[in-house]
């Protein structure tokens, strides 16, 4: 831990925000994936966040991912006989992604990294000021 724990309450939050957008990303670049069976389709992942105490009073807590979770929604089912990939009754399956809802989120976690990036630049302004207090 350094000796200004907004670094390390920023950057966990940095970290946290960084895997939430590659989940997103990974969701939405297979949100038109399809497969020949449910088993095969591509399963919507999301990040599970959990704070973790910085101090022994916890009066300061960090977030970290606790786990990266699978959708348990069933895939969508679509009659497509003439597709190359339809299994023997004709359907063709598709993963459960709502890109409205992915890309809200993407926002969301755009700018929750912008404002940890700006709580880094905030402090380490502060830091540089109080050295120079002194000259």
């Amino acid at each position: 831990m350094s000796n200004l724990p907004i670094f390390d309450v920023a950057g966990s939050a940095l970290q946290a925000q960084s895997v939430r957008l590659n989940t997103i990303a990974s969701n939405l670049s297979n949100a038109d994936s399809i497969a020949s069976s449910p088993e095969a389709v591509y399963k919507p992942i999301e990040p599970i966040f959990q704070a973790r105490p910085l101090n022994a009073d916890g009066s300061l807590t960090s977030v970290q991912v606790k786990e990266i979770t699978q959708s348990e929604a069933p895939p969508i089912k679509r009659y497509e006989p003439g597709h190359p990939m339809a299994d023997g009754d004709g359907y063709v399956y598709a993963p459960d992604v709502d890109p409205v809802a992915q890309m809200v989120n993407l926002i969301s976690a755009s700018r929750g990294y912008q404002a940890g990036v700006e709580v880094l630049n905030t402090a380490k302004e502060l830091a540089l000021a109080t050295l120079t207090m002194g000259r």
